[in-house]
């Protein structure tokens, strides 16, 4: 049976598989700011920078890096995206340390790092861009050495060039790059090659009799739906990043008994918009929607001038959760699930799931079925 309309094929199938089993993995700003920090570390304490550092990564591997030194004595890892087109790749992630009282480790950006200068990211405006799991990757490396306070600044020269070829301007990071990673690793990118991953882990798991389809949007979300649905085969659980409609369109085709698609705020609201590939470089988030989905729940006047008073719908999040009112969350979950619904043609039962960004628990749910 021929795949659905505008579906890879099963022998492009076999060749995305094949050149991605041929790229080559590489490593995210996050774990290498960890390395660098801990080779700082020990250089601080023994007197000497070490030739290179081991760290562990969030998901337990062990993993060594390279490290130098810049002119000033500083800790250097050099990153490596492997084959994936990342405009940090062979960036100088660089690390200082000094020896503060107390025990605590104090995590800032130096030169090349981006200051947060806008709410609805997650993170503190008015710090450096350093994201939560490599502030935690860079404790743990520091506290694999010392139980001392530390205090531990964070470079990347040429940042702020690097930052240019991003989108953190937009997003109000300004001065330099961000310090990401949820998983240390950097999975190479290839468009077709991810698509065709996608149909293929769909394909793999509806073939082994999995008749509930669980479509996940990235590695926390994963996370979330292990936790939702602990009996459930993992091979039933498939991230499709912001692939929504390649997705849900061929779990379909297999007529399952339930297909669920968990997410956070931001993708909710793209679904909401009729949006099914979810990606920011595709279309920002209506923040004009967002408004008439508070309004049309009777939300207060306050939260609705909210909706519109940045370009992220985390924000909104973040606002409705403040006052109390998670009824345009609702709202917007169930314009969501309509989308979903609508994209597989009413033929079978769509449920989507609003998770939150730290405790990955459930915001907000909706359910159609034909």
């Amino acid at each position: 049976m021929a795949p659905p309309p505008g579906e890879p094929s099963d022998a492009l199938i076999e060749r995305c598989t094949d050149v991605t089993e041929r790229l080559r993995s590489g490593y995210t700003t996050g774990a290498c700011a960890a390395g660098a920090a801990k080779a700082a570390i020990i250089g601080h304490i023994n007197g000497q920078m070490p030739e290179s550092v081991e760290i562990t990564l969030p998901k337990g591997q062990r993993v060594v890096f390279p490290v130098c030194q810049d002119e000033l004595g500083r800790a250097v890892v050099i990153k490596d995206a492997g084959d994936d087109p990342d405009c940090t790749d062979g960036a100088h992630v660089t690390a200082s340390v000094s020896l503060i009282d107390g025990d605590e480790v104090r995590i800032s950006g130096g030169e090349g790092v981006g200051v947060v200068t806008k709410a609805g990211l997650g993170l503190t405006v008015g710090h450096a861009a350093i994201n939560p799991v490599p502030r935690r990757m860079i404790t743990d490396a520091i506290r694999e050495v010392t139980d001392h306070g530390v205090e531990v600044i964070i470079s990347v020269p040429g940042g702020e060039e690097m930052a240019r070829a991003t989108t953190n301007d937009r997003l109000g990071i300004l001065g330099g790059i961000s310090i990401l990673g949820t998983t240390g690793i950097v999975k190479p990118f290839s468009t077709a090659a991810y698509r065709a991953s996608i149909v293929q882990q769909i394909d793999v798991a509806a073939a082994n009799g999995q008749r509930h389809l669980v479509l996940v949007t990235g590695s926390r979300t994963e996370t979330a739906a292990i936790g939702l649905f602990p009996n459930l085969d993992p091979v039933a659980i498939v991230e499709v990043g912001d692939y929504t409609g390649v997705a849900i369109k061929r779990a379909a085709s297999h007529q399952p008994d339930v297909i669920t698609w968990i997410g956070m705020v931001g993708k909710v609201a793209k679904l909401a918009q009729g949006l099914l590939m979810t990606h920011f470089h595709r279309a920002n988030v209506d923040t004009e929607l967002l408004a008439d989905v508070a309004r049309s729940v009777g939300s207060n006047e306050s939260l609705v001038l909210e909706a519109t008073a940045t370009t992220t719908a985390r924000h909104f999040y973040e606002s409705c959760r403040s006052e109390g009112d998670l009824r345009p969350l609702v709202e917007l979950t169930r314009l969501a699930t309509t989308t979903c619904f609508e994209a597989v043609g009413h033929r079978v039962p769509v449920e989507v799931f609003m998770v939150d960004f730290d405790s990955l628990q459930v915001i907000a749910d909706h359910r159609l079925t034909p």
